[in-house]
């Protein structure tokens, strides 16, 4: 069931479309930049977290791309 059903018959076929493939995408688990595991989630706009390493990195709002920015552990600790 695509998540774009729950606006009914408002907004038009075109723009759920585009939602539900945005929402789809940022739902999707990735690959971890450290561990290299599939278990990268999105923990907030740009910043993603990996449910098995701990670590915290910085790539696109939506998805993670291929050269993400990897926190040091100092500046976590900032």
């Amino acid at each position: 069931m695509s998540t774009a059903k729950k606006f009914g018959a408002r907004y038009g076929r075109t723009v759920k479309n585009k939602f539900a493939k945005i929402e789809a995408m940022q739902k999707k688990k990735y690959d971890c930049p450290t561990c290299g595991y599939k278990s990268s989630k999105r923990l907030a706009v740009g910043i993603w977290i990996c449910k098995k390493c701990g670590s915290k990195f910085t790539s696109r709002a939506y998805h993670v791309a291929k050269f993400p920015v990897l926190k040091s552990k100092k500046e976590e600790e900032l």
